[in-house]
Parts: structure tokens; C-alpha cells; sequence
């Protein structure tokens, strides 16, 4: 999902994948579990960082 708004995967260390977006007013980082299933918190935590509007996970 966040490929599709301009993550690239930069990192993989043990079970998280570390995502990145370059815009003009910095970098935008992401953690992110390397899991079949995300709890909700997790989730929204992602979406949090990551900027993108929560509709798009819906």
C-alpha cells in the first residue's frame, strides 16, 4: 500500500521493513512489521507516519 503512494523500501532488518518518501520539506520514514496480520494500533501507527489519509487502507 504505501509503495502506491511513493514508499520505497529501504532497510529490511529481522521482521520490519523500513519504507521511505522523499518530499520537498524532507523524508518521510515508516517502520513496518513484516507480518501476515497488523494489530490495529500497529496499523494506525503506520498510517500516522506514513501521511497517507486513512481512507486509502480502508
Amino acid at each position: 500500500m504505501l509503495s502506491a503512494h511513493g514508499f520505497e523500501e529501504v532497510r529490511r532488518r529481522g521482521s520490519h521493513v523500513v519504507m521511505q518518501k522523499a518530499d520537498p520539506d524532507g523524508t518521510t520514514t515508516a517502520p513496518v512489521p513484516d507480518h501476515a496480520e497488523l494489530r490495529i494500533g500497529t496499523l494506525m501507527s503506520i498510517i500516522r507516519q506514513s501521511g497517507v489519509p486513512r481512507s486509502e487502507f480502508e
